[in-house]
């Protein structure tokens, strides 16, 4: 997993709310036992017609959204299942960070275990990055804020203190134990 502590780049916002794990990635692409390559089939009902072509209509489907690492999303993003291949296939696609004005628990648990960074902020803060589309922000973890273009303002977000810290050192529970190996063992063997 890569660290996570500062990124500056485009909003890609999708305003719709309520989007659930299975528009993030379909369930028919849940076969795969390797999370490389989802990002192909991420929003493939929003993005691909009936024939399987690209939709010019899609925001996802505008070159410019190959360069977007932050997709500002509607209300209660990724609700529904806890299937943790939603944040995968975003990751996949190229966004590193998502912020809404509310985010589903499970989602946001999954999200930070794999390095994505799931943001939630007011929903004034919301309509603003919202309507940002298409420009740059940054996202700093380490102070936990993101910075609106020019003099625009910056926002505080707050983020759970051990997601935090394993996203700026790049790593995951499992990472964090095997860090912590030898403490534990001591700590088991004075109980």
């Amino acid at each position: 997993m890569r660290a996570f502590t500062r990124l500056t780049g485009p909003v890609l916002a999708l305003p719709e709310e309520n989007i659930d794990t299975d528009q993030i990635i379909p369930g028919r692409f849940l076969t795969a036992t390797r999370f490389e390559g989802l990002g192909d089939y991420l929003f493939a009902d929003w993005r691909l017609g009936d024939n399987g072509q690209p939709r010019p209509d899609c925001a996802l489907n505008e070159p410019r959204a190959a360069h977007s690492p932050i997709l500002v999303a509607g209300r209660n993003f990724g609700c529904g299942s806890s299937r943790e291949h939603a944040p995968f296939a975003l990751m996949d696609f190229g966004f590193r960070v998502v912020i809404s004005s509310e985010i589903a628990d499970i989602f946001r648990n999954n999200s930070q275990n794999i390095g994505l960074l799931p943001i939630v902020v007011s929903d004034e803060q919301h309509q603003r990055l919202l309507a940002l589309d298409g420009e740059a922000v940054t996202v700093d973890l380490e102070e936990c804020t993101i910075t609106l273009p020019g003099q625009q303002g910056v926002y505080t977000f707050e983020i759970d203190g051990f997601a935090r810290h394993c996203l700026l050192r790049g790593m995951d529970r499992l990472d964090f134990l095997l860090a912590n190996e030898a403490a534990i063992i001591e700590h088991e063997e004075h109980r």
